[in-house]
């Protein structure tokens, strides 16, 4: 597994929302997401960046996934950082889920 971090850079929540449903599309239909959704700023509202956990063998799976998120390629990003993740304890149930 290996995590995704990402964040966005100042002032562009604009850029965030206008790219959001080709992201959300990308990362419902690209598979591999053991879990993911947004960083909050301290208002518990505004997204900030991004954490997807991928189930992948290598580096190489994850920085696809990330070079190709509609979110990377439209330049929201300011920094992000892959590393290798595994997975200890708890789960979550998925919030999509019934």
């Amino acid at each position: 597994m290996y995590s995704i971090l990402c964040f966005d850079k100042p002032d562009h929540l604009h850029l965030r929302l206008e790219t959001r449903p080709a992201h959300i599309e990308y990362a419902m239909t690209a598979g591999k997401i053991a879990m993911g959704g947004p960083f909050l700023a301290d208002d518990g509202e505004t997204m900030i960046g991004s954490l997807i956990i991928l189930d992948v063998d290598t580096r190489e799976e994850a920085e696809a996934w990330a070079a190709n998120d509609p979110y990377a390629k439209a330049g929201l990003f300011e920094r992000t950082e892959i590393k290798a993740f595994k997975h200890l304890i708890g789960g979550l149930a998925d919030p999509n889920q019934s």
